[in-house]
């Protein structure tokens, strides 16, 4: 789960005592550092921060440093972290996840988890269970959100300026819940319900002086957008927190309608594709692609219930970018990137990365033009088992945006 905008500072009390270690135990811990330039497999035990904890400390451990398999018991993840950006000032920020394996024959469950405060009083909590019951014969996939969330909007399209800035305030909570029951291998189906409540709206119009969008769009103080969906899922990732290999599409059809609480009747499709290979084919490491597409068919939806740059289900479109900072009633975003080893044991590694994104921006028009993004980040081995990494990435987008990015697991 992506926590965009923030330079966090992790909370891992006792890294500086390295230099306390004997020279011995520093050749030990050194050694198992070795960079490993080509990222071929090898018989390096894994390493995660744990481990290094216990090398630095001398503490004995009957672990082997083997990847043991995650059964039933839970693993969890988690990192404290504190902040600060433009937006939010300071920011304390508990971020993590837990993986398990309901059955031995399951594919891993996780639940992913996020909580913010910050100095300008923004306050948020973000819950996402994505459990496989035994046999994987149904997959539960959820997104739990409450947000306090002063944020600012930059207009409909892609086309808009980053000075055409209108300071917004609001509530936000969400509540969507699907089940889908196994159809045939990896392809499952199934329904849902999204609900998406906004209150406490208002804004000061653009700082520029230009005429605001969301005026122009929609004044409502309060929206709610209330409806079934239609989902199918084909997922043969060997690990949803950090996949290897594998292919992950997820195709929504939502229908929105008044009897359910809707301010308006409206429909959306969505479609999320990833496919993961390992580059070269006998590496660790990992090319990865995401395409992710959200079309408003029919209907207006509330302003605030469009599709947005890093307003996905995780969080994560748009790195280099603003949350928020594009929106629109069609989107099409697309992305690539490297992960690679840095070390052999696989306690740090690296990313690079490129994406672009595309909004239409009033109903019934057309894509505008594509911004691009890019960066590269570096990846901190928390946890061998579930294979999850800290990603810390520092992205650049258009007209002068760049940030940092911060997640426990990968960005997807």
């Amino acid at each position: 789960m992506t926590c965009p905008l923030f330079v966090k500072v992790l909370l891992l009390g006792g890294l500086m005592t390295f230099t306390k270690v004997d020279a011995q135990e520093r050749k030990a811990v050194e050694t198992s550092l070795k960079i490993d330039t080509i990222g071929y497999k090898n018989e390096v035990a894994e390493k995660d921060i744990s481990d290094v904890f216990r090398s630095i400390f001398k503490k004995n451990t009957n672990k082997d440093g083997t990847n043991d398999s995650v059964l039933a018991k839970p693993i969890y993840s988690v990192v404290p972290a504190i902040g600060y950006s433009l937006q939010t000032k300071l920011a304390a920020v508990v971020s993590g996840n837990v993986a398990f394996n309901i059955s031995p024959e399951a594919k891993l469950s996780t639940v992913n988890a996020n909580v913010t405060y910050t100095q300008n009083k923004q306050f948020y909590i973000h819950i996402q269970p994505f459990i496989s019951t035994k046999g994987n014969l149904y997959r539960l996939v959820g997104d739990y959100r409450f947000y306090k969330y002063p944020q600012s909007t930059f207009g409909l399209g892609s086309g808009q300026s980053i000075h055409d800035e209108d300071p917004m305030i609001y509530d936000y909570f969400r509540f969507y819940q699907s089940v889908l029951r196994k159809l045939k291998g990896n392809l499952s189906i199934g329904l849902g319900y999204n609900l998406d409540y906004h209150w406490n709206i208002s804004h000061e119009g653009n700082l520029n002086g230009t005429p605001s969008h969301f005026r122009k769009y929609d004044t409502s103080k309060q929206t709610t957008s209330s409806g079934l969906t239609l989902n199918a899922l084909y997922d043969s990732r060997d690990n949803p927190i950090n996949s290897k290999k594998g292919t992950f599409t997820n195709l929504q059809l939502r229908n929105n309608f008044k009897a359910l609480g809707s301010n308006s009747n409206w429909r959306s499709v969505t479609l999320d594709f990833r496919k993961y290979f390992p580059f070269p084919a006998k590496s660790n490491n990992v090319l990865a692609f995401w395409s992710y597409n959200v079309f408003v068919v029919s209907g207006k939806p509330p302003f605030l219930d469009l599709p947005s740059t890093g307003w996905d289900a995780y969080n994560s479109t748009g790195r280099g970018f603003i949350q928020g900072r594009y929106r629109g009633t069609k989107m099409v975003y697309l992305e690539s990137e490297y992960r690679f080893k840095l070390t052999s044991n696989g306690f740090l590694g690296g990313a690079v990365f490129v994406n672009e994104q595309s909004f239409s921006s009033f109903p019934g028009s057309s894509l505008q033009s594509f911004q691009t993004g890019f960066g590269t980040g570096l990846r901190i081995k928390l946890n061998k088992r579930s294979n999850t990494n800290l990603a810390i990435d520092y992205g650049f987008g258009t007209q002068g945006s760049k940030g940092l990015f911060i997640s426990v697991g990968e960005v997807f």
